[in-house]
């Protein structure tokens, strides 16, 4: 029993649709990961600047034409959240690239067989 050569054909470009998103959003997050690395240690280099100004010291964050008020350590903090949840978006889309080119190879050892 094999299947029909319409419904392989529909079957692969939905994989390689797949697929191609899977790829073009691994791209955005790697890029995504990148900045907030940056910033993370531009942060970092920030902190290490006030190091000497006392713990409670207020900090200045411009968003806009506002400022909000916060401390440093509290964004640093963020960012690596921010940071982590990227690594297990990158990590969960990698493995759905992965498993769309699985798939296709499948699909091409079936239809030889």
């Amino acid at each position: 029993m094999s299947i029909p050569n319409e419904a392989l054909q529909k079957l692969l470009q939905e994989i390689e649709q797949k697929a191609a998103q899977s790829q073009q959003q691994i791209n955005v997050v790697k890029a995504q990961i990148a900045s907030k690395n940056r910033e993370s240690r531009m942060v970092q280099l920030t902190l290490n600047e006030v190091d000497s100004l006392p713990d409670k010291t207020n900090v200045y964050e411009g968003v806009g034409k506002i400022d909000l008020k916060g401390k440093l350590t509290t964004q640093n903090t963020g960012l690596k959240s921010d940071t982590s949840n990227l690594e297990k978006k990158l990590n969960y889309l990698e493995t759905t690239y992965k498993n769309s080119r699985e798939h296709i190879e499948q699909l091409f050892k079936a239809g030889q067989a």
